[in-house]
């Protein structure tokens, strides 16, 4: 799809009202002219790729050209994925049973896939087990996972019926999180998602890492559903930056628990960057994968993948003192 063709895409696609609704916060945020920031942000969206979201969590406003252009926005993202993944492909991540099967070996935990599954294999796995975590095969964002406390049903069977009526075909044993990790918030799984890249010589590199932590009592952290995240040295694993929420608000002690997040090292970050590195060259048609690892007391493993990973995290203004955006990093390993 050409630059106009994608361009024309968003706009149709556009949610109106939310653009209108940030227009007005960017308005008070930094007091400009309204109709100033609203071509500034049509302009940035020809010019840059930059949706009207990018424009306000990045805050564009205070960007100039030079420093505009080192930043990936919604654009250029696309851009990367079509460059270097084959929808073809799509599926070995966008479907969990595909992707439990094909890295059965690093999940680290049992799974059932009930539409292949009676309900005496289901009986079975739930032998001896208080909790398990059911999701939909093709969810994302979160969205149809639930963590089920087994007991609350009479019988498996009960428990059975109720996950086919609602689509949460995937079972899974629940992953029961490291110390440090549920010392921040123990009410979710705190996921790592980390990025990687096959460079032309088939070489995987980490692009960059941020730990997605929930919030409000949330038994899930994404972002999209009142989690935050917050970025982690690739090189030495540790949390080196203040976490944010969709609403950009940071934190430095996570708001709940009150336990401190910057500088925290993420147990085993070596054994993380081997299972990513190791992941990505065994989908070499897929270059550009946003992992989401799991550590616990004895090990890591993967939750699943994305063929489409996000790129604003590590752009927001408290990560980017000097207004240099991710760019550049991305053109060390491939020319946008």
């Amino acid at each position: 799809m050409s630059k106009l063709g994608y361009i024309l895409r968003c706009v149709k696609e556009m949610n109106v009202k939310a653009m209108f609704r940030d227009l007005n916060e960017i308005h008070r945020l930094s007091g400009k002219n309204r109709v100033f920031l609203f071509c500034d942000m049509v302009w940035c969206g020809f010019r840059y790729g930059t949706g009207y979201r990018d424009y306000r969590l990045t805050e564009w406003w205070n960007l100039n050209g030079a420093q505009r252009k080192t930043y990936v926005t919604r654009g250029i993202n696309n851009s990367l994925i079509k460059k270097c993944n084959d929808p073809a492909y799509y599926h070995l991540l966008n479907n969990k049973v595909e992707f439990n099967r094909l890295f059965n070996s690093e999940l680290g935990r049992g799974w059932l896939y009930l539409k292949e599954a009676s309900e005496e294999q289901f009986a079975a796995f739930l032998s001896g087990k208080e909790w398990v975590v059911a999701k939909p095969v093709d969810g994302s964002c979160g969205k149809g996972f639930e963590k089920i406390h087994v007991p609350d049903y009479s019988t498996a069977a009960e428990l059975y019926r109720y996950l086919i009526e609602t689509d949460r075909l995937l079972v899974e044993d629940f992953i029961v999180q490291h110390p440090t990790l549920a010392a921040i918030y123990p009410h979710s799984v705190n996921t790592l998602r980390v990025v990687t890249i096959l460079s032309k010589d088939g070489e995987p590199h980490i692009l960059y890492a941020f730990l997605r932590l929930g919030n409000g009592g949330r038994n899930v952290d994404n972002i999209s559903s009142g989690g935050m995240t917050a970025p982690v040295d690739v090189e030495t694993g540790v949390i080196s930056n203040v976490a944010f929420d969709k609403k950009s608000n940071y934190y430095e002690v996570h708001p709940e628990t009150g336990s401190p997040i910057v500088g925290v090292t993420i147990p085993m970050w070596d054994k993380v960057v081997r299972l990513v590195l190791d992941a990505a060259r065994k989908i070499p048609q897929l270059r550009y994968i946003g992992w989401d690892v799991a550590v616990t007391e004895t090990g890591v493993e993967f939750v699943e993948g994305n063929q489409h990973p996000g790129h604003g995290f590590l752009q927001m203004p408290r990560h980017t003192p000097d207004k240099i955006g991710m760019l550049p990093r991305f053109r060390q390993f491939i020319d946008n």
